[in-house]
């Protein structure tokens, strides 16, 4: 510990925070902060709802004050952690943030930074107790160590920090927008060419040119330690972009042998689309390895004639990205047979189809390689966060 540092418990550095209810004053207005106000990107409040004491749920319960620091303690929202603004002082926030209103030793923001540090978020993440929402108390919050130094001291950390941070998230929405430019780039160019048809191509609904069908139902109890890989949408996700498999589900030889005599399994050339939740990615099968995947969740496309299986993995990606622009930006939650089989393609011949694989298969190369550079800006960017937190709260700034 450097020189001038002390190391309290959080309950010995904060103020006593106050409750409310709403609904003793019925006709009060309230401006309301609930778990998903905070932005986990920007660490803001960002949006807020104008409520009446009578409408006020059960959850409105903490009243907070300009510069307390709140922090969510339910997951999902663990990590949303924002300073409370001047115009939401005296307002309700939900009881699923803890409210921290530091003592005259601690600078607040001298707090908030350390609310991030892997110190104190991986404490809460052990911490965590609960099946359905899991959450850490308010006791386990009190409960948690805080190093701090003299005021002065504090201050010129949170300009370090505030200067420091400031440019990563400049350079975070730079890699960022670069990355959705990329992405755009060949999205653009996709769905050009399935627009800008040439001589000979013909229109064909997708029943027409082959079989979109599922698995047979494969229950928990089927499942065995060792033996045929079985794939979910997480498999199939990471097949789709070329990632290192972890496979954690697998069903027995026999059980997998008795499903390929009576209904068959996937081949190479086969294509398996994720269906459910996350729509839209798609792998051609490739190699002769055994492998069976879950029902419902990922469709099956086969005995597909006069396409070629990675121009029909064209027609989907341009497909599934129409769809999402027809959502304004959210994926469907599920993609259902019916409507996969009478979306209809127009298909050129065979050697066309071969020259536009090799244009799409090298600017889809380029786009996954730049987004690879980006993934890994952003990568570094945030482990620089984590080291500049880390080496804060030691000293060492």
């Amino acid at each position: 510990m450097m020189t001038g540092w002390q190391t309290k418990t959080l309950a010995e550095v904060l103020e006593k925070t106050e409750t409310v209810n709403p609904l003793q004053s019925p006709d009060t207005e309230f401006d309301y902060i609930d778990v998903s106000s905070v932005s986990n990107t920007t660490f803001e409040v960002e949006q807020t709802q104008r409520l009446k004491g009578k409408d006020a749920p059960s959850r409105a319960r903490k009243l907070v004050k300009t510069n307390d620091v709140i922090f969510a303690t339910i997951r999902p929202t663990l990590r949303r952690i924002a300073i409370v603004p001047p115009h939401l002082n005296q307002q309700v926030c939900s009881t699923g943030y803890f409210v921290l209103r530091p003592k005259a030793v601690l600078n607040h923001r001298y707090m908030y930074y350390w609310l991030f540090a892997e110190e104190f978020m991986g404490q809460m993440v052990a911490l965590q107790k609960g099946a359905s929402y899991p959450a850490v108390t308010d006791k386990e919050v009190r409960d948690q160590l805080i190093p701090f130094p003299p005021l002065p001291e504090q201050q010129r950390i949170v300009t370090i920090l505030d200067e420091a941070f400031d440019g990563i998230a400049t350079a975070k929405a730079h890699a960022e927008k670069n990355l959705q430019n990329a992405r755009a780039i060949f999205e653009s160019h996709l769905q050009s060419v399935f627009t800008q048809r040439g001589d000979g191509w013909v229109e064909k609904s997708l029943e027409e040119l082959g079989t979109i069908t599922s698995s047979k139902r494969i229950f928990k109890s089927e499942y065995v330690e060792s033996g045929i890989p079985f794939y979910r949408t997480k498999e199939i996700k990471e097949l789709a972009n070329s990632r290192e498999i972890t496979t954690e589900l697998f069903i027995s030889e026999a059980r997998y042998n008795e499903i390929k005599k009576r209904f068959g399994v996937p081949k190479e050339g086969d294509i398996l689309l994720t269906a459910i939740g996350t729509i839209g990615e798609i792998w051609v099968v490739d190699g002769e390895d055994d492998f069976y995947f879950k029902d419902g969740n990922v469709l099956w496309l086969k005995e597909f004639v006069s396409v070629n299986p990675q121009f029909l993995r064209y027609v989907l990606l341009s497909f599934v990205d129409s769809l999402n622009k027809m959502s304004h930006g959210s994926a469907y939650s599920a993609l259902p047979i019916q409507r996969l089989n009478v979306h209809r393609i127009f298909l050129p011949p065979q050697l066309e189809q071969e020259k536009i694989i090799t244009t799409l298969d090298a600017l889809y190369e380029t786009t996954q390689r730049l987004e690879a550079i980006y993934d890994q800006k952003l990568t570094a960017l945030d482990e620089l966060k984590k080291s500049l937190l880390h080496r804060a709260f030691n000293g060492e700034l």
